[in-house]
């Protein structure tokens, strides 16, 4: 049965707007990625689309676009599936580190080979500084992250939950973080690794894969309100 898959990074967060490394840390959205996240909502709203499901992370700046979004599109009562596998990239060391700052300390290739790469580990935790959080209680933290390494452990969420539900011919929409979907996208339109370093997301600007009833991807647009 034929479905939409609709992929939407979540709003400025107070890391983005203070070009910091962001990561696993729990950061709010700012005011603008409050209307970044209605500018979704208003453009979801406009396109259509009845949703059967939804995912994101578990990372309140995904969970609050998606609140919003939702609540826009009169749809809030839908199911949300929450889970770590949709969580951004770790990135370790560097998380809670300005940009800038880390450029300045490593050079800017190092730090751009790190953020672009998809097979480049960022410097790694010392200790896995969660393993008192209640929603990692059952996971092992990484010490930090490859794109690669993201995209294999978002992989089972995608084959074992997202997939089968667009296969049945349910609409998704998926709220999540920078480079999960830039690893999503890259296994959406099998794009080689050493491709994937010119891929950007931006914040609030939701994307729609058209699948048809083989399951095999129709169409691929960024939505416009």
């Amino acid at each position: 049965m034929a479905a939409t898959l609709v992929i939407v990074r979540h709003g400025e967060s107070t890391a983005n707007r203070d070009n910091e490394f962001t990561g696993w840390s729990d950061v709010p959205l700012t005011p603008k990625g409050y209307q970044q996240a209605h500018q979704v909502g208003l453009t979801l709203q406009h396109a259509g689309i009845l949703f059967d499901g939804v995912h994101t992370s578990l990372l309140k700046r995904a969970i609050s676009t998606s609140n919003v979004i939702l609540e826009d599109i009169h749809q809030l009562w839908l199911p949300v599936n929450k889970s770590w596998r949709l969580n951004e990239r770790h990135y370790g060391a560097l998380r809670g580190k300005n940009k800038d700052d880390a450029r300045e300390f490593y050079g800017k290739s190092q730090v751009a080979l790190w953020r672009r790469s998809y097979t480049a580990i960022p410097p790694l935790l010392s200790t896995d500084d969660l393993i008192h959080e209640r929603r990692y209680r059952h996971i092992e933290e990484p010490l930090g992250e490859s794109l690669s390494m993201a995209s294999a452990r978002l992989l089972p969420y995608w084959q074992d939950v997202i997939a089968p539900a667009l296969r049945d011919g349910k609409n998704q929409l998926v709220v999540a973080h920078g480079s999960t979907l830039r690893a999503l996208i890259k296994l959406l339109e099998e794009i080689r690794d050493e491709d994937i370093d010119g891929l950007e997301i931006g914040n609030g600007e939701p994307i729609a894969y058209y699948f048809d009833d083989d399951f095999q991807m129709s169409e691929r647009h960024y939505l416009m309100s």
